[in-house]
């Protein structure tokens, strides 16, 4: 599709504009009021309407009609709390030597304020595809109050595009995330004396199982599916047998699985009671066949499973990650973005919509 220069060129300093405002104003997970406000203020100065709910915005475009199919554009404007390795402010937008610094400027501002500059690139044009725009909340947390909250308030989706940092590359596959508390009971009893059960000593058996464990399945595309130990808490007093050690596992699940699979194969190799924390955060990977891969092809992009969780996990879709900036940088000090990337963004987000609406 031709477009003319200066079309990308106001697309892109109206969406470093709004970035630069979006890193200024703090918005933690379930602290996103203002940066919600300024998102909604931007949209409608460009005379789009929207909804809301909560911290969530979204809009359809101008001749959304429901016998079209419909396609998604959403990334988020929560952020982490800054770590304490910044120099610079976190909450001012410096730009030095090409890129723009501040907290959420990678990780995902830049992913954000490109769709939305895609998003009014196509916004008054007569096309054979539904286009709905989402800047969501909580993705940082996987909270309830995200992407998940809204999805019954807007269509099927035959694509949903996630924006986060990927070099422009796009993820066809994501690992799912299901966090399990482990409990493992002993029995009490003095440490001066030969008596009770060390429930930290029972867990052990269980810890250097996770350690060495392999998976039965793996996904040609994923990969293992991992669990790993990230905490472990017992005892309360130095001369008493602990009856209970409590642990955690961080378990990265494949397509492979599904989580309630992953959770019966460890149930069956590990002493503690595991209980999941909860069961949403699936899995994915683009069906086989889907156009999305015959138009990545064409554009002779990299396509990959990502190991790193984002909302893809509860949009029940297929879906795609992709975006501007790099994840190596996100949750890092002094996280930045290049100003150009932003603009490849725009202009390869165009490119790829472009080849599927009209392909």
């Amino acid at each position: 599709m031709n477009l003319k220069e200066p079309d990308i060129e106001d697309l892109f300093e109206d969406a470093l504009a709004l970035l630069k405002e979006l890193i200024e104003t703090p918005s933690i997970s379930k602290q996103e009021n203002y940066t919600a406000d300024i998102i909604q203020q931007f949209l409608e100065s460009e005379g789009i309407p929207l909804q809301k709910s909560g911290n969530n915005i979204w809009a359809f475009n101008r001749f959304f009609d429901a016998k079209k199919p419909s396609i998604l554009l959403n990334s988020h404007h929560d952020t982490v709390k800054p770590n304490s390795g910044y120099t610079k402010d976190p909450y001012q937008a410096i730009v030095e030597d090409g890129k723009l610094y501040g907290l959420g400027s990678n990780d995902a501002g830049g992913c954000l304020v490109s769709l939305i500059a895609v998003f009014n690139f196509f916004y008054n044009k007569e096309i054979p595809y539904n286009i709905i725009l989402a800047a969501t909340a909580e993705e940082e947390i996987s909270g309830a109050n995200g992407i998940e909250s809204i999805l019954g308030q807007l269509p099927v989706f035959e694509l949903a595009i996630v924006g986060e940092p990927t070099l422009m590359q796009m993820a066809v596959a994501e690992k799912g995330l299901m966090v399990i508390d482990a409990t493992v009971k002993g029995k009490a009893g003095h440490a001066a004396r030969e008596e009770g059960v060390n429930a930290i000593y029972e867990a052990l058996d269980d810890l250097n199982t996770i350690k060495d464990y392999q998976f039965k399945r793996l996904s040609p595309f994923l990969g293992k599916t991992k669990a790993t130990a990230t905490i472990i808490q017992a005892g309360s007093q130095h001369n008493v047998i602990p009856d209970t050690c409590q642990y955690t596992l961080d378990v990265r699940v494949t397509d492979s699985y599904t989580l309630d699979e992953v959770l019966e194969e460890l149930q069956n190799i590990l002493k503690a009671d595991l209980k999941p924390r909860s069961k949403r955060l699936n899995s994915s990977k683009v069906p086989e066949g889907h156009k999305i891969l015959s138009v990545a092809n064409q554009l002779g992009l990299e396509q990959y499973g990502s190991p790193t969780l984002s909302d893809q996990a509860l949009i029940p879709y297929p879906s795609i990650k992709i975006g501007p900036g790099d994840s190596a940088r996100s949750h890092t000090p002094d996280e930045y973005i290049y100003l150009e990337e932003i603009k490849n963004g725009i202009e390869g987000y165009i490119e790829l919509l472009s080849e599927y609406i009209y392909k």
